[in-house]
């Protein structure tokens, strides 16, 4: 299952560090290593801490914050440390904060490890590439990282990768899945950490009316790239879509030209209510050698149905393949929230997205870790 909840972390956590980079002054990265029991943050959560108080992301539910802050200067004076924090008081009466009970264990460090370390997860993150950092988190070496995913000149870490290591951020993005493991590196045994990241989502919007606008809002909140395009000048402007990254306008031929970047884990949106428009947006994804994972449309599904029967004889496709097609989209898009306004609409098609994108069910939580029955109707 992908967490893509990471995302939004570091488009808080990237911003911060890069600032703190270029003015020469020091921070502290902390990052969740291993928790034991239950915790608000997995492992991969990352948090980065400024001298002067400052910090972006977050390493549990608000009751290790303050804490970390408070020790992670003097804890890395003298390097990385792993640290253990419990968020049970030490007579496991009453959990502090977020109330989740559970041991989490973070690795804390510096500039000089933590800096090529974010450098990869920024290249990583702007360029929606996958990414596999193994590092070091015991002994002499602690801290010691490698990357599997992007070109040797983007990972500049100072030291050259040592095999163990290597091989174990490889089979951790070959896999797809984070993972530890005990290595041997410089004639002693150790233990390591593999982080995967997923691909940076993104979610090509085509409409620019007043409904894509909390879409848009919301999409970006969750860290996704957000691109934006539709046959009408006058709304696809930048000064409408502030927060997408990429806002462009379909030509007369359709939205071949606007699909540049687009990745077969992706999810795109048709709600133009134009049927021309719709209908061409349609044509094109399906044209693509792999379409996006998820392709919603908005609207009923006797509309979808006709678009898909337009799309397939503007690609001179015989008629059985709309019908195919109907099968692999999202028509109408969205879950069933009693969603009415343009924000509520945006809020139900952002969580089917997200539901799609991770594989997870969707249900709510306390039927799907069976600590409640389910609600009745009344």
């Amino acid at each position: 299952m992908r967490d893509n909840s990471l995302m939004t972390d570091l488009g808080r956590i990237l911003p911060l560090w890069r600032e703190l980079e270029t003015a020469g002054a020091e921070y502290v990265l902390a990052t969740v290593v291993a928790v034991e029991g239950s915790s608000y943050r997995k492992p991969g959560a990352r948090m980065v801490l400024a001298q002067d108080g400052r910090r972006a992301g977050t390493v549990s539910g608000g009751c290790l914050e303050a804490e970390v802050a408070r020790r992670c200067w003097w804890l890395t004076a003298n390097g990385p440390v792993v640290e253990r924090y419990s968020t049970v008081q030490d007579d496991g009466d009453r959990p502090y904060g977020s109330g989740c009970g559970g041991v989490v264990s973070l690795l804390l460090e510096r500039g000089a490890t933590a800096g090529p370390l974010l450098a990869a997860l920024e290249a990583a993150f702007h360029e929606r590439a996958p990414l596999a950092v193994a590092t070091v988190l015991e002994g002499p070496a602690m801290g010691r990282s490698t990357v599997a995913g992007l070109p040797d000149e983007a990972w500049k870490s100072g030291a050259a990768p040592v095999e163990p290591l290597r091989a174990l951020s490889e089979r951790a993005l070959q896999e797809q899945r984070s993972m530890g493991l005990r290595i041997v590196l410089e004639g002693r045994e150790a233990n390591a950490w593999a982080d995967y990241r997923p691909a940076r989502p993104g979610l090509w919007v085509f409409g620019a009316g007043d409904d894509a606008r909390p879409l848009v809002r919301l999409a970006r909140e969750l860290g996704w790239f957000v691109a934006v395009a539709d046959g009408r000048s006058n709304l696809a402007t930048r000064e409408r879509f502030p927060e997408a990254d990429q806002v462009g306008v379909l030509s007369i031929d359709g939205a071949a030209g606007a699909l540049a970047g687009i990745k077969p884990t992706d999810a795109a949106v048709a709600m133009t209510h134009s049927f021309e428009q719709d209908s061409r947006i349609l044509a094109a994804l399906f044209g693509l050698g792999q379409p996006p994972g998820f392709i919603g449309v908005l609207g009923p599904r006797r509309r979808t149905r006709e678009l898909l029967a337009e799309a397939a004889r503007l690609l001179t496709l015989p008629d059985e393949q709309a019908e195919g097609w109907l099968t692999q989209v999202h028509a109408p898009v969205g879950l069933d929230l009693g969603a009415e306004s343009p924000t509520a609409i945006a809020l139900s098609i952002v969580a089917e997205i997200q539901a799609a994108l991770t594989v997870a069910s969707a249900l709510p939580l306390s039927q799907v870790r069976g600590e409640t029955p389910a609600p009745t109707a009344r």
